[in-house]
């Protein structure tokens, strides 16, 4: 036997290009999509929080804030849509965190394709999720009374997939810094909880403490509940729509460098 047959076969080269990045990208998030429906309990936060918080918070406190179920939906809607999809993109962190644990990214370094596929891929998964959540959300809502604005409610679950897209570079960035699951998961409720409580989702900001009025009025998730309330009530939005895409925006251009970064310091 030759020495040339003993030698080990070299992988191909990386088709290189923004398309075929694209395409690698989209193979990454199709075998995402496959890897949750073989877990679906993955899927418990885009499928049963939305349903759960909604019949919770409308039957607990609509009497109490608007008097009636009906009548509080218009105020509880968007707060539960932008708090869901938030939330949801806590998920990218955590899983970029456990697949690197685990040595996916190892496996996948040895393929021919860009470094940065599976980060993408991932990221254009959880979209997916975005999606679902929102469905279900509005849905919900429709059931229980709520009428929005045809028009509005579409682009409102758009703007609210951008932002939750924007935000889980976020968490990418801390999938690929923390040194576990455990601890992503940790740092982003910490992150979360008080921006999404401590905002005007649930009950009328004139009815706050002084003190606690000031920061829920800069509150960036206050202004895309805003922009979602006025989206979905008239179909047209004001001020607060500009600041949450700007907001989208910025976070995107900071994290997204840094996530990247950090994941090709890793892999």
């Amino acid at each position: 036997m030759t020495t040339a047959t003993l030698a080990p076969r070299r992988a191909a080269a990386p088709a290189t290009g923004l398309g075929a990045t694209a395409s690698q990208s989209l193979a990454m998030a199709w075998r995402g999509l496959v890897k949750v429906s073989r877990t679906p309990e993955q899927y418990a936060d885009v499928l049963i929080q939305p349903i759960l918080f909604t019949l919770m918070f409308g039957y607990l406190f609509g009497g109490a804030v608007a008097g009636s179920v009906k009548g509080y939906l218009p105020q509880l809607l968007p707060g539960i849509l932008v708090m869901t999809l938030i939330t949801a993109s806590t998920v990218t962190g955590v899983q970029l965190r456990e697949d690197m644990d685990k040595g996916v990214f190892d496996r996948f370094r040895s393929l021919p394709i860009a470094r940065v596929a599976p980060l993408a891929g991932g990221l254009l998964a959880d979209a997916v999720r975005y999606v679902i959540a929102t469905v279900l959300t509005m849905v919900m809502g429709v059931i229980m009374g709520w009428r929005p604005h045809a028009v509005g409610a579409v682009a409102s679950g758009l703007l609210v997939i951008f932002c939750a897209w924007a935000m889980s570079w976020i968490f990418a960035f801390f999938g690929v810094s923390a040194r576990s699951a455990s601890a992503v998961q940790g740092v982003s409720f910490l992150v979360l909880f008080p921006l999404t409580f401590l905002s005007n989702s649930f009950v009328p900001v004139d009815t706050l403490p002084g003190w606690l009025q000031g920061f829920v009025k800069v509150n960036p998730m206050s202004h895309l509940v805003t922009a979602v309330r006025e989206l979905t009530a008239g179909g047209t939005g004001g001020a607060d729509v500009a600041w949450a895409l700007l907001g989208a925006v910025v976070v995107i251009a900071v994290f997204a460098p840094l996530a990247v970064r950090g994941y090709m310091r890793k892999v």
